[in-house]
């Protein structure tokens, strides 16, 4: 999974971006001081991985991993190339979801791009550059489906369906909110429209702020509402203490974030709220070589889920030897599961869940 981190200049995206991947990225106090976008990759944190390797006694651990991609501050006309706009752009193409810094601290000693704070406004700044890109890519994909129209009819409906979604977006109204059947959903699946990506808002508080509560700062308040209104995520985060916690030691850093009330770090908190957004799960492998936690979408069956380990698995697939995480551990062995009749085989229609740990049987 490929997480893209934008906002406006000066917000916080490179501070948080350090603070979640320790890649180091440079943060300073001027506009575009990213221009070509940081990339850094973080494990998933999955507490099942810990129990299982002590089960087992394995030799490795490995568990899921997102990538982070601090992308260059944008401006109003980045669409039209203004800025870095045409390289926020292309950079931005590439990312499975986006989270969207917003700032919503004040502070003297750092200047706003547009020169006073308005969370809303800087939202909206960056949302309808990405709506004016989309409607430059739906032209060409309007004029092209006119074209085959007179050749076969139903690039006609797919015209007539894309000038819909062209006067949806010249609302000012994202991709993502535009409803569509599910033909028209594998047309939108074509087209790599930016604003149809999921998003998360994260909105990022001063530590005065994130300390007293998110009531006191009425500047999250109206993002949390302009992300309920959208459907889309919210997630309120001080980078400066990400910043500060990163360096810690696992013990400090739960006693420091006991002390703020909180239960997760920003970190951990943006990963659930990702994959919540994405409508992730994961499933694991477990044995003395290796445990290891695997990434797939809710829904996906059983050849499917056994295609991320290798291409064979899936396509030589016969069965899938399943025990939920949680029987395993009360158990407290394969064997001991078997015994109870808690381990099961499942075929190639068997819809995989989150904390199943499998092994599977396949011939090529």
């Amino acid at each position: 999974m490929k997480l893209g981190i934008v906002g406006l200049p000066n917000v916080g995206k490179s501070t948080l971006f350090n603070a979640i991947t320790n890649a180091g990225a440079q943060s300073a106090n001027y506009p575009f001081c990213t221009i070509e976008p940081n990339v850094g990759v973080v494990a998933v944190p999955d507490e099942r991985l810990d129990v299982l390797e002590k089960m087992y006694s394995a030799k490795k651990r490995t568990p899921a991993v997102i990538e982070f991609v601090d992308i260059a501050g944008l401006v109003k006309g980045a669409s039209k190339g203004e800025g870095l706009g045409n390289k926020f752009l292309s950079n931005i193409r590439e990312v499975d979801a986006i989270v969207h810094v917003v700032r919503c601290f004040e502070d003297a000693d750092i200047v706003h791009v547009d020169g006073e704070l308005n969370p809303l406004r800087d939202i909206e700044t960056i949302n309808l550059e990405l709506i004016f890109s989309d409607i430059d890519i739906l032209d060409r994909r309007i004029d092209k489906a006119k074209k085959l129209a007179k050749g076969d009819k139903k690039y006609a409906a797919e015209a007539e369906f894309l000038e819909r979604l062209k006067e949806h977006l010249e609302q000012g109204l994202s991709a993502r909110g535009f409803s569509a059947t599910e033909e028209e959903q594998l047309i939108l699946k074509e087209i790599p429209l930016l604003s149809a990506k999921p998003i998360i808002y994260a909105a990022n508080l001063s530590d005065g702020d994130f300390s007293a509560g998110l009531d006191a700062n009425p500047h999250y308040q109206a993002v949390a509402k302009l992300a309920a209104s959208e459907g889309a995520g919210v997630l309120p985060i001080c980078a400066r203490l990400e910043e500060e916690i990163s360096d810690m030691s696992p013990e400090d850093k739960l006693m420091f974030l006991e002390e703020l009330g909180l239960q997760q770090s920003g970190l951990d908190r943006m990963i659930r709220e990702c994959y919540h957004l994405l409508g992730l799960i994961s499933y694991l492998t477990a044995g003395e070589p290796e445990v290891r936690a695997w990434t797939i979408t809710k829904g996906t069956l059983a050849p499917g889920a056994a295609g991320k380990i290798h291409s064979d698995f899936e396509r030589g697939f016969i069965r899938a030897e399943i025990v939920s995480y949680e029987d395993l551990v009360a158990c407290g062995s394969l064997a001991a599961a078997k015994e109870k009749g808690l381990c099961r085989l499942e075929g190639k229609e068997y819809e995989v869940q989150d904390g199943d740990v499998i092994l599977f049987r396949f011939n090529v």
